[in-house]
């Protein structure tokens, strides 16, 4: 990209759009090392920061989301610019009672996944995750590098631990000290040392031990170390000898021991995943997991070997369950590309630091973008709330020299309403001491902010037109440098003349699709062991639809403004079938029907699903314990609902971006310097993580901010394997 600097004035950057991928480039932009080279304005649609991850305040200071939010541990790019943020704020304890990034986010090591048994009972698989040294967002350690190399090690070594588990969960099993340190005395094998080793296990019969077993996989390590020395036919054959061997013996004491089939089912999955890394040489391809990003996960597993039972069991849907990896919103569409979904499970499982998952303890609203806009307005960042982008206007080719390089001329925004005097618009309020964001606008900031109540302006629908006048910012007078960091889905109603004329552009947006998806909260009168859900608060996925995933929040309540703090706090969210009327722009009734779907949705499932997990929330079969939920009002039965939260997330910019198979080759790059005065930000581009997820969304930023600044260094953005 072409940066010229004008003798006397800074560079103007006018970044688009509030979600965690704009965030990340005004931060970087803005950074004290620049010296106010960047002057930056973000322009929003509607009172708030946040995009997807946008929160707000409603009744009773109660927090109100888009979704259900947690953090994961391996998110190294989000965690060290949110820690810094947190540093320089540097609030005051006393006061805030969320002063510190520890205060924001508190480790959450349990994991839930649920699963049918073979009566047809839905049980939960419940697993606590170890800590880990460090803490994300520390500096990693000089020179630490996540190689192929590494993660097909760690595989073999979650192998080995795994069957080592087998050995303790089996009375009956070998002698406990074998498995304590099988690794012992391996370093320094030869190529033919370990060659002669796996001839002695093929032709001996000693993979028909569990000892034997452990043994072989330690062996397995000590060959992926240096995969390439060794015959593809020899590493499938020994591979393929332990896998068998360990299905003959673990199979046998699946009648017997029930808990053992889940730990059958992710060996068999590791092993099909090896297996496949190894067949279609992933190891030594500069692609990496990129690979095989044109094979569905499932087919690609199933390709390799896995069993049709072990890629149908919990585990595994939830991970397509997390991604909301349903084509369309159809449940019956399973779709998610293999590499990228590798790529997720091993970072996820081998390089979190501190926790597996971390939580917020306020909204992210609250944890992330209030204090970023804090921050920012300090370092003299301007906010423009109140400007939906129209349109973003390329140059005529014809007024180009030749060797000129395309440029954004304009962008229009529709402003859909004023400040009173002009003056910016304050968007924070205070609950319990915490600068939040409310969930609906402060009228009484706005021009005639009365009538615009009343007349029930929806600020942030793509359906909603109403606007108080129009804007046209234009090249060098206004900006110099665009940043869009708004979601894919709008791109097709902004950017025409980018479709127009680019045609990556134009396959991006067909290739790269998204989904639109579904939520809701209840606030609960009683606890959920009241209910019959022992376990403590955690995070759990697999479930039935059409609300497959939620989560206990009952740490939230406290951060809430209630005069009598109901007892229990659930989030629910899953994907939300399409529908052919989101596309007409012109259909002002489509957000409210969605909204009523979601309602009706929430309702058959409460009525329906819960009580199978919560056996004491029914009063009767299908019918919920409406008294249940803490209702103001004094409603009964299924009107109590009406008190609660959902929201149908069906705008285009709210959608949640997916990874089909055969997509990823279509992403745009921050560093793509095909246009002199564009790039771009969001989960949506190339950036090294091919995820719906707020690291993705981050290191994204950060690559604009590169785009524009030469900083930060690629190297420094972690995961960032790319050239």
């Amino acid at each position: 990209m072409k940066v010229e600097r004008q003798e006397g004035r800074p560079v103007k950057v006018a970044i688009v759009g509030g979600g965690c991928a704009s965030m990340a480039a005004a931060f970087e932009l803005t950074r004290p090392v620049h010296r106010g080279r960047y002057q930056v304005t973000v322009y929003q649609l509607g009172w708030r920061l946040g995009g997807k991850g946008a929160s707000g305040r409603g009744p009773a200071g109660r927090i109100e989301e888009h979704g259900l939010h947690v953090w994961m541990g391996w998110y190294e790019n989000a965690f060290r610019l949110v820690r810094e943020c947190y540093e320089e704020l540097g609030r005051d304890p006393v006061r805030c009672p969320i002063a510190g990034w520890r205060d924001a986010f508190v480790p959450a090591p349990l994991v839930g996944v649920a699963d049918r048994d073979r009566g047809g009972s839905w049980t939960v698989w419940e697993q606590l995750l170890p800590p880990t040294e460090g803490l994300p967002g520390d500096p990693l350690p000089s020179g630490q590098r996540w190689t192929m190399r590494d993660y097909m090690i760690r595989t073999a070594v979650l192998l080995r631990s795994l069957l080592a588990n087998v050995f303790r969960a089996d009375p009956g099993g070998a002698d406990s000290a074998a498995t304590e340190n099988p690794s012992a005395g391996t370093g320094g094998w030869s190529t033919q040392t370990v060659l002669d080793r796996i001839a002695r296990f093929l032709r001996y019969g000693e993979l028909a031990t569990l000892t034997g077993l452990v043994q072989a996989v330690t062996v397995l390590e000590v060959m992926l170390g240096g995969l390439s020395q060794y015959p593809q036919n020899v590493a499938l054959r020994f591979l393929d000898a332990i896998a068998g061997n360990a299905r003959a013996l673990i199979e046998a004491r699946l009648d017997e021991n029930p808990e053992l089939r889940r730990v059958w089912q992710v060996l068999d999955l590791t092993f099909a995943t090896l297996r496949g890394e190894i067949r279609f040489g992933v190891f030594n391809d500069p692609r990496g997991f990129d690979a095989v990003d044109e094979y569905d996960c499932r087919e690609w597993l199933l390709l390799n070997g896995a069993a049709e039972s072990s890629v149908s069991c919990g585990f595994l849907r939830a991970l397509y369950d997390l991604g909301f990896s349903y084509e369309d919103g159809d449940p019956a569409r399973p779709r998610v590309a293999a590499g990228h979904a590798l790529r997720g499970i091993v970072r996820a499982f081998f390089t979190y630091r501190g926790a597996f998952f971390w939580r917020m303890q306020a909204g992210m609203g609250d944890v992330v973008f209030a204090p970023f806009y804090e921050v920012l307005k300090r370092r003299g960042v301007r906010f423009e709330f109140f400007h939906r982008l129209e349109h973003v206007r390329l140059v005529d080719p014809g007024r180009l020299a030749a060797g000129d390089a395309p440029y954004v001329e304009a962008l229009a925004f529709d402003v859909q309403a004023d400040v009173i005097g002009g003056r910016e618009y304050q968007p924070l309020v205070d609950v319990g001491g915490l600068p939040c964001w409310p969930s609906t606008p402060d009228y009484r900031q706005l021009v005639d902010g009365v009538r615009v109540e009343h007349e029930r302006w929806e600020f942030e629908s793509h359906w909603d037109r109403r606007r108080a006048r129009t804007r046209t910012l234009r090249v060098t007078d206004d900006f110099d440098v665009v940043v869009l960091g708004i979601g894919i889905g709008a791109i097709p109603f902004v950017a025409g003349d980018l479709l127009a004329r680019d045609p990556r552009w134009r396959a991006m947006v067909d290739h790269v699709k998204t989904v639109a998806t579904q939520a809701f909260q209840i606030w609960l009168a009683c606890d959920l062991k009241e209910l019959g859900w022992m376990s403590p608060p955690l995070t759990l996925a697999g479930f039935i639809t059409p609300f497959d995933t939620w989560a206990d929040m009952r740490h939230l309540l406290p951060r809430e403004g209630w005069p009598t703090p109901p007892r229990g706090l659930v989030y629910f969210c899953s994907v939300l079938a399409d529908s052919a009327a989101s596309d007409d722009r012109s259909n002002g009734s489509f957000p409210a029907a969605q909204r009523e779907e979601v309602r009706r949705n929430a309702i058959r499932f409460l009525n329906d699903e819960i009580v199978h997990l919560w056996p004491n929330a029914g009063e009767a079969p299908r019918r919920f314990r409406w008294d249940l939920l803490v209702d103001p009002t004094g409603s009964r039965g299924e009107d109590r609902f009406a008190s609660q939260h959902w929201s149908a997330n069906v705008s285009p910019s709210d959608r949640y971006t997916l990874t089909l198979p055969g997509s990823t080759a279509y992403r745009i790059s921050p560093l793509d310097g095909t246009y002199d005065n564009l790039t771009i930000a969001g989960d949506w581009t190339e950036c090294g993580v091919h995820a719906g997820c707020v690291e993705a969304a981050v290191m994204s930023g950060r690559l604009a901010a590169h785009a524009v600044s030469l900083s930060p260094p690629l190297e420094d953005i972690v995961g960032y394997d790319h050239p």
